[in-house]
């Protein structure tokens, strides 16, 4: 791939009553999409969701000074920090999709996730090495949508759509008198970005994972560059608890899952993306291959389990 898989909002017409709210963070735009009767309640509540994504980047950016990731990383072997609430959830969703993956999903970049040991009760994270370094960029912005989402919800907006950056979206309830929100699975085609399927979104989380220009995935099990391939993951809500290990936060934050998922996702071979469908109840995927020969289409794979 030339460029980077995305998500998009797809045209249906203008909605009755409909807002959009736009904000810069995280190194990219976060949006919600709405529908309320009252403008400026909207606003507000939009508002709001945004002072939640800005509270959660000072504390999940490795690049913010002091933030709970900045000092997990300063940690030398046997030193331990106290971290928020946020962030503890954060890295035990991302130990989940670490054992749930095979490894495929690692936020340490395989310098050592495995050696730090969480202590969820006492919100603290010990280190059991040195130079672990965690960038939790992989699995962040889907957790500020959940939590943007739960917001919404909280103000009684449920017709809505937020994303981070349409690498990671929600969908709430549908507008009314429509099916779902219009999303797109797009990628780069033989001329500019080239939609592969369409989708009609309604309480599901869906995610994107693609490489930039020039960029290259490489897969932290062994450190070797994997094949272009462009991946979306869906996952829909309410996720059932019983998926098995390695389910971690999946019910309380379906966008986070969704979007490590489809990380991995650029990893993982088909079948083993196959497996985690079928094992994990509202799991979907497509996957979008180069082909082995040139002037060949790309091919473009959805993988659901039996019966979805």
């Amino acid at each position: 791939m030339t460029d980077r898989a995305t998500l998009g909002l797809g045209e249906a017409g203008p909605v009755p009553g409909g807002h959009r709210f736009s904000h810069a963070a995280m190194a990219t735009v976060f949006e919600v999409h709405c529908v309320h009767a009252d403008a400026r309640y909207a606003g507000q509540a939009a508002q709001a969701a945004f002072e939640e994504v800005d509270r959660l980047e000072r504390e999940l950016s490795r690049f913010v000074g002091n933030s709970d990731i900045a000092r997990i990383n300063g940690l030398a072997a046997g030193e331990s920090t106290r971290v928020s609430p946020s962030t503890m959830e954060c890295l035990e969703i991302a130990r989940g999709l670490y054992d749930l993956t095979g490894r495929s999903f690692d936020v340490s970049i395989a310098s050592g996730f495995e050696s730090l040991e969480l202590d969820p009760d006492a919100f603290t994270v010990r280190a059991g090495a040195d130079c672990v370094r965690l960038d939790l960029g992989g699995i962040g912005k889907g957790y500020a949508v959940d939590r943007m989402a739960e917001l919404l919800e909280e103000w009684e907006i449920p017709h809505a759509l937020v994303h981070g950056g349409f690498s990671s979206v929600l969908a709430l309830e549908a507008p009314p008198d429509r099916d779902g929100w219009p999303i797109t699975l797009s990628a780069p085609g033989p001329g500019d970005q080239e939609v592969f399927a369409r989708v009609s979104a309604r309480q599901v989380a869906l995610s994107a994972s693609g490489t930039q220009k020039g960029a290259h995935i490489l897969d932290p099990r062994t450190g070797h560059p994997v094949r272009d391939r462009a991946a979306w993951a869906s996952l829909a809500r309410p996720v059932e608890p019983d998926a098995g290990a390695g389910w971690t936060g999946a019910a309380r934050s379906p966008a986070a899952v969704a979007e490590g998922l489809s990380t991995a996702f650029m990893i993982l071979p088909v079948e083993e993306i196959a497996g985690l469908c079928e094992r994990c109840p509202g799991l979907e995927a497509w996957l979008l291959r180069e082909p082995a020969e040139k002037g060949k289409a790309a091919a473009l794979v959805h993988l659901i389990a039996p019966g979805g």
